[in-house]
């Protein structure tokens, strides 16, 4: 079993770290400096990662190459489908014509661009997100906001800045699942503590959004609907995270948002309207078409929004997946690999020793991966798609049309999502992500302020809150524990910042520029509009967990005595 060293570069870890972030630098100034496209970026970049972990950390060639292989894989499933299924479901929408319906209908509730995109990007993307997570937020809300007239470049950054306030509780809450899970730290705790970091976060994230997108003095003149969106879901984030629990945050905070919006909008105008340069004004087209006609439009994503709750229901799901995992583990008992409600990864599962202070004590590395593929987020959409087809009295043709056109669409984005996972994997397993945690472990007083780093980090390497929860949850523990510091919080922040890494994930940034049909020549110029935003929400995470720790120590919530 090869073993962990987290300090290889002559039992320094400064030294070590920075050759750990060798492939981090590599990848910034691939895209950031040399504005490469984001594929080539990525396999650049996990290029210099295979590198650093053979010969710095002197991993075994086949453990490095199979955990590529495995992150990879991750890359393609669940999260490179998800984001497929959900851009299939929008060009079919296209294809047909229903999309110009909804954007009729859409241009019915408020003529002002302001509020169209805080309504799509920030309420429906934060229901999308709370409902199936993994990217389809911003393949849905950045197609729709392309679809509508958006310059695609500004609806890409929108939809990415937008997607930060329900990221946490994304899927169902299972980014908070999961942290409970690797940490041992009771779920309603974590719960509450992250959704008291999001919400004051969340509450200024539509103000953020406007301020970007036409700045102050245009943000300003829709106030009150920055307010009630804003209010609305934060308020409701806070009192469910709290008082409920993780798993219906997202979904009831981003309803009740959408039903405040629709509100404002159906009450409320705006003295003057903000319209793009081609717009025409005075031009709604919502009551040219007949009650049948919006329901067919709006079918298909009712229709999504059906599949992806049923599926995400705790009691569907797991009867979805025990019917699966029977079938799985009857294909895989003759080579001894089932047993783990997944695939044991043949040449990585248990072959890696991690070792203090990232555990506990010695253990070794699993490497399990989940096909869940009936109960995935992808299959929900992928079904709202073909009973959409049905409904719509569409054949086959149009079906394989538009699954034609997606792949055509996504092919360059799910190699960057396979190569940006392959480095993430590759990382974590030859302890190269732990070296890099360590050192930002090391920083003693300031480390609720560095422990926003380390999540946001996370996030930024894989694309995930839920794996970055996954790769860092423990270490946050067992530092914060050393140090005298609440364990709830730090693991919370790990969370709560993580999701400001989202916006400049090369996976993110791939989908949003698929979605929105621009050239991979947008990328590097997506991810500098991009990355000062992400740090500067950081930053404020960072404060915000320095504030709790030893300002106000006493919001944050208590461990049961043991």
């Amino acid at each position: 079993m090869w073993q962990h060293n987290y300090e290889p570069i002559g039992g320094s870890l400064a030294a070590s770290a920075l050759v750990a972030a060798v492939p981090i630098i590599v990848l910034f100034l691939m895209l950031g400096v040399l504005r490469k496209p984001s594929w080539l970026s990525a396999l650049t970049a996990l290029a210099s990662g295979l590198l650093v972990s053979l010969v710095a950390y002197g991993m075994p060639v086949s453990l490095a190459l199979v955990s590529v292989i495995y992150g990879a894989a991750y890359g393609m499933f669940p999260i490179a489908w998800v984001v497929f299924s959900s851009i299939m479901l929008y060009r079919l929408v296209v294809d047909t014509g229903k999309f110009e319906i909804i954007k009729n209908s859409v241009g019915g509730l408020t003529d002002d661009r302001r509020l169209q995109a805080m309504f799509i990007a920030f309420s429906f993307g934060a229901f999308i997100e709370g409902a199936a997570g993994f990217g389809a937020p911003v393949a849905v809300a950045g197609a729709m906001l392309a679809g509508l007239g958006f310059d695609p470049f500004y609806a890409a950054g929108i939809c990415l800045l937008a997607n930060t306030a329900p990221v946490a509780f994304g899927s169902i809450g299972t980014p908070i699942i999961t942290l409970a899970a690797v940490t041992g730290l009771p779920i309603q705790a974590l719960s509450s503590m992250v959704g008291r970091l999001c919400a004051t976060i969340s509450v200024f994230i539509p103000a953020y959004l406007l301020f970007v997108m036409v700045g102050r003095k245009r943000a300003l003149e829709v106030l009150p609907a920055i307010i009630a969106c804003g209010v609305s879901f934060a308020g409701m984030q806070l009192l469910v995270s709290n008082f409920v629990g993780a798993e219906l945050t997202d979904i009831v905070s981003s309803l009740t948002c959408i039903i405040v919006m629709i509100a404002v909008l159906k009450l409320w105008k705006p003295a003057s309207i903000m319209r793009l340069e081609h717009d025409k004004p005075g031009h709604t087209a919502a009551t040219q078409h007949t009650g049948r006609e919006l329901a067919l439009a709006w079918l298909p994503y009712l229709l999504l929004v059906i599949y992806v709750l049923a599926w995400g229901e705790p009691a569907i799901k797991k009867a979805i997946d025990t019917w699966t995992n029977g079938l799985l583990t009857s294909a895989l008992s003759a080579a001894n690999l089932s047993g783990l409600n997944g695939i044991a990864v043949p040449g990585l599962h248990n072959l890696i020793q991690r070792v203090p202070p990232v555990t506990a004590a010695p253990s070794p590395y699993a490497a399990v991966f989940t096909f869940n593929w009936l109960s995935a987020s992808g299959t929900a959409c992928l079904l709202a798609t073909i009973t959409s087809a049905l409904f719509l009295g569409l054949g086959p043709g149009p079906v394989v049309k538009a699954y034609k056109d997606t792949f055509k669409q996504l092919s360059f984005a799910m190699i960057t999502i396979a190569g940006m996972l392959g480095l993430a994997y590759l990382m974590n397993y030859s302890g190269m992500t732990s070296t890099l945690g360590l050192a930002l472990a090391s920083t003693g007083r300031a480390f609720p302020f560095f422990s926003a780093v380390v999540g946001w980090m996370g996030v930024f390497l894989t694309g995930s809150d839920t794996s970055a929860n996954a790769l860092f949850g423990n270490l946050q523990v067992v530092t914060a524990n050393a140090l005298g510091l609440s364990p709830v919080l730090t693991a919370s922040v790990n969370s709560a910042a993580g999701v400001m890494g989202k916006m400049i994930s090369i996976q993110s940034i791939a989908v949003a520029v698929a979605a929105t049909g621009m050239t991979a020549a947008d990328e590097s110029r997506l991810f500098r509009f991009t990355i000062k935003h992400s740090i500067v929400l950081m930053a404020a995470m960072g404060v915000l967990s320095m504030l709790f720790a030893y300002v106000f120590p006493h919001w944050v919530p208590a461990l049961p005595p043991k």
